[in-house]
């Protein structure tokens, strides 16, 4: 019968060991077996009946990763080194309410992959729980009973749609980092992390592929919406505060922290005409002088002040790029030593864990590279840039000896097995990778306690104070970037025609709906930064925003502006997650505002409040496109004669 187990020990509890006094921590498991000792209860992770040092939690957490390594043979501490996806039924890449536990089975069993994304998407948080508790019990089962790292990408942006539907995985909904870079309050950004570090850890996930601090310099890039802006000083406080919040703390891991790996270094932000390096049309990253690589790395000292755990190097190659005097290998940094060793690990004493972003030592070759015709579904292809020449083995050496410990998207670890079998790479150098995972699982507690409570978890995740937080700073993060006397603010029972915008959630904030502006006394739009997607046959070129950052003649949201500005005042919201030109709409509309993930509600009480504006634009948005196109992309904010500067926005 299956065993489920959960000891508890409250605050303050503290049970006795010989002279000294030791508190039992939360242990969890279930079908592994316990150990009991001096009065203290252990989990019996190899069951063998005997306290192991690594199963012991009263031993500091580098003794205990040094016992494990000992135990591990050659395919266990290769398999370290992988960071695979966790698939889910019905899709390999694991989007869905429930894992495909025969897959991952092969993954966690016979590949001895310990490292997973999760991807699901459609599972309450109870669900959410429970399914990975149920990848934890795989773990579990293995020889040596090693837990899992459960990683995930962000999930707590609001992301607008006109019926205004919750995401089923419930997650707090706040807005996007250039919002939160917009109220520019590192302690409000701890806070707003330490939120989302408690509901990662209640659905049993405890590493977090994030924050980016990626400096926005190129206006045209397709990430922004991921990063914190253009100004390095507001950049490194937001990271600071971000990995402060998410890992408990800036004195490194603890039980209760979940792990951020903050990306992309270093220099991701000065893509080539904004094109993403996912790809490889956008592999470059061009680089003009030292000091602008330089300013590119400031950001990232403030994760190395809060302790962050994790690095993930860019795919980029900085084309042309210099860094005190000493060139840089034209390789992604993902095989770039002197970026790795010499910079990150020597200069700046790095002692974490860099985690490869995803497939670097997979081939791009045919429709990678070309596109994919038409009719077929693009799919994602390897982005070894710069080593393109070299065989997978060759670049998975480069990549080891250029300093990384784990691969992204990897789940065959054979490569590296038989590598060091034939003596391509050093045993010792594996042992350094696998030294470094194991410390941070034992300082996260996985060891004691890889399950969780499903209905701690929907009991957490329903928290109204936390979902009225996040909506307040929605509100808070509204940019004011014009306003015309009189406009504002609405009041009810105003005639207002809308357009993008959910009428039902008008009507209920007392607006009369009309439907046309004619019959309106104001009008009101929701928009987005405007873009073209010049590489719709590519994977990520099709997810992306790319390509110029102006509205097009015939651009609807464009036409909608126009054609109720010549009627009635007209408040025009544009959602920036890009720095749009607006110059077009600027003189036509009575009030303008900038958000990052704003709900229709959140978005008609500021409309309708009499409200002081505090929040200020996080980048610059260019006067027009011939401006962004003589603009240099390595440096922030230079465009000429912006419409409106970074740091703008009214009261």
């Amino acid at each position: 019968m299956k065993k489920s187990l959960l000891l508890f020990c409250s605050l303050g509890c503290v049970l006795p060991l010989t002279a000294d006094a030791l508190q039992q921590p939360e242990i969890s498991l279930r079908w592994g077996k316990l150990i009991q000792q001096d009065g203290l209860t252990f989990r019996d992770l190899n069951r063998d009946g005997k306290l192991s040092p690594y199963e012991d939690w009263r031993l500091p957490a580098d003794v205990r990763a040094g016992d494990l390594l000992a135990r591990m043979t050659l395919e266990e501490k290769a398999g370290m080194m992988m960071h695979g996806s966790a698939p889910a039924i019905g899709d390999a890449i694991g989007r869905g309410s429930a894992y495909d536990l025969t897959a991952n089975r092969r993954l966690i069993r016979d590949r001895q992959v310990n490292s997973l994304i999760t991807r699901l998407n459609k599972a309450a948080p109870a669900e959410f729980a429970r399914q990975n508790n149920l990848l934890q019990e795989i773990a579990e089962s293995s020889r040596l009973g090693i837990p899992l790292t459960i990683s995930i990408d962000p999930r707590n942006t609001y992301s607008y749609s006109i019926d205004d539907t919750p995401s089923a995985d419930g997650f707090s909904q706040w807005p996007t980092p250039p919002g939160i870079a917009a109220l520019n309050d590192e302690a409000f950004t701890r806070h707003y992390a330490d939120i989302i570090r408690q509901e990662y850890r209640a659905i049993g996930v405890t590493q977090a592929l994030s924050p980016m601090a990626d400096l926005a310099s190129e206006p045209r890039w397709s990430r922004i919406d991921g990063t914190f802006g253009d100004n390095k000083a507001v950049v490194k406080a937001m990271v600071r505060g971000y990995v402060g919040g998410m890992q408990n703390g800036d004195r490194g891991l603890n039980s209760q922290s979940v792990s951020a790996v903050v990306k992309h270094w270093v220099g991701y932000g000065a893509s080539d005409k904004g094109f993403d390096g996912h790809h490889n049309y956008g592999k470059y990253a061009p680089f003009k002088d030292s000091q602008a690589l330089e300013d590119h790395i400031y950001p990232f000292t403030g994760a190395f002040e809060a302790g962050v755990a994790g690095v993930m190097p860019t795919y980029a190659i900085l084309q042309g790029a210099v860094y005190k005097n000493a060139a840089v290998e034209q390789v992604g940094a993902g095989f770039n030593a002197f970026l790795l060793q010499n910079v990150l690990r020597g200069e700046y004493g790095f002692q974490g864990v860099i985690i490869s972003d995803w497939l670097i030592t997979a081939d791009c070759a045919g429709p990678c590279l070309t596109g994919h015709p038409a009719g077929e579904t693009p799919v994602v292809g390897g982005m070894p840039w710069g080593v393109e020449s070299l065989s997978k083995e060759q670049r998975f050496i480069k990549a080891i000896e250029a300093g990384i410990d784990q691969f992204g998207g990897v789940d065959d670890s054979s490569i590296i097995v038989q590598a060091v079998q034939q003596g391509r790479i050093a045993l010792q150098r594996i042992d350094q990778s696998v030294i470094r995972i194991l410390t941070q699982k034992f300082q996260l507690g996985q060891f004691e306690a890889p399950f969780v409570d499903p209905d701690k978890a929907q009991r957490l995740f329903q928290r109204q104070a936390i979902r009225q937080q996040a909506e307040q700073a929605q509100y808070d993060a509204l940019v004011l970037l014009k306003k015309q006397d009189g406009v504002l603010p609405l009041r009810p029972g105003t005639r207002v025609y809308v357009w993008g915008l959910n009428q039902a959630a008008a009507r209920g904030a007392g607006l009369d709906v009309v439907e046309n502006p004619a019959q309106a006394q104001v009008a009101l739009i929701r928009a987005t930064a405007p873009y073209q997607q010049p590489h719709k046959n590519f994977f990520f070129g099709a997810l992306y925003h790319e390509g110029a950052l102006d509205f097009p003649p015939d651009d609807a949201q464009y036409r909608a502006i126009l054609a109720a500005s010549r009627h009635v005042p007209t408040i025009v919201t544009v959602y920036l997650d890009r720095p749009a030109v607006l110059t077009a709409i600027e003189d036509k509309v009575s009030v303008l505002l900038g958000n990052f993930g704003v709900s229709d509600s959140v978005l008609l009480r500021s409309l309708m409040s009499e409200r002081r504006y505090r929040a200020r634009l996080p980048f610059e948005l260019p006067y027009s496109m011939a401006a962004v196109e003589s603009q240099r992309g390595d440096v922030p904010h230079d465009s000429s004669a912006p419409l409106y500067f970074s740091g703008f926005g009214l009261q």
